[in-house]
């Protein structure tokens, strides 16, 4: 039967209760800076395909790991770059998720995420220190796919059940605004998803992200120049957590 913990009366056995589940390949519920999310034990792939199967979610939409520090990241991508930096020190802890490429010898089976991975450390002190504790969660939105993500304890109850071994209550998590995805891991800067922080934000920190010029008209006479697309999530690499259009952001 699953457990519930209030984290702001009863931390350490919150973390005890957590950390023990993660262990043992159960999936948790934990309060996030944007919404509630299920994790699991990154480096598991039992327990990461358990999380999946909590969500009723496919290999084809991996999750994101979170990590507590910034210094974490090398032990995840190829190459730590000055990009990743900047916006690691500009918005991290944050609403920010960066994509990019995997250690070629990271032993994390998240489901189809080609050579990239998903990053994010987030602004919740708490979270936090439970990463410290379990190391890289996956961690996704708290919902079934195709439903509204939890921004509370009971709805991510009433959605997952006894998936879930422990449920780590908050209170009302962030303002439910997804974190934004940008993608490190080609030459060019890619904002994949719009979430709480601004493109102009992100290129105070890294200009090439400033809005693309429009095409210039094709001539007198002609029909005008097409608006670029907005991001969306059929433009995400793989290793981007995302469900359907109509599904949760991640947290």
């Amino acid at each position: 039967m699953a457990r519930v913990f209030n984290i702001a009366t009863e931390a350490d056995a919150a973390i005890d209760a957590a950390v023990t589940a993660v262990m043992d390949g159960a999936c948790i519920v934990l309060p996030t800076d944007t919404v509630y999310g299920i994790g699991a034990d990154a480096a598991s792939a039992h327990a990461v395909q358990g999380l999946l199967d909590a969500k009723e979610r496919g290999r084809d939409m991996p999750p994101p790991v979170l990590i507590a520090e910034v210094s974490m990241l090398r032990a995840l991508c190829e190459e730590v770059t000055d990009d990743m930096l900047a916006l690691a020190d500009a918005f991290w802890p944050g609403a920010l998720t960066i994509v990019v490429n995997a250690h070629e010898h990271l032993k994390m089976d998240l489901g189809d995420r080609g050579d990239t991975i998903a990053v994010r450390v987030p602004d919740h002190d708490f979270t936090r220190e439970l990463l410290r504790a379990t190391g890289p969660l996956a961690v996704s939105s708290a919902n079934v796919s195709g439903q509204q993500a939890a921004t509370t304890i009971e709805d991510a109850q009433r959605q997952l059940g006894s998936r879930v071994r422990v449920y780590l209550d908050g209170g009302p998590a962030g303002e439910g605004e997804p974190s934004t995805i940008v993608d490190l891991s080609s030459g060019t800067p890619a904002i994949l998803r719009q979430g709480r922080i601004g493109r102009a934000e992100l290129a105070a920190v890294l200009p090439a992200l400033a809005e693309p010029e429009p095409e210039p008209a094709a001539g007198r006479g002609s029909e005008p120049a097409a608006e670029p697309e907005p991001d969306t999530e059929r433009d995400q690499p793989d290793s981007v957590l995302e469900d359907e259009p109509q599904d949760a952001p991640d947290a």
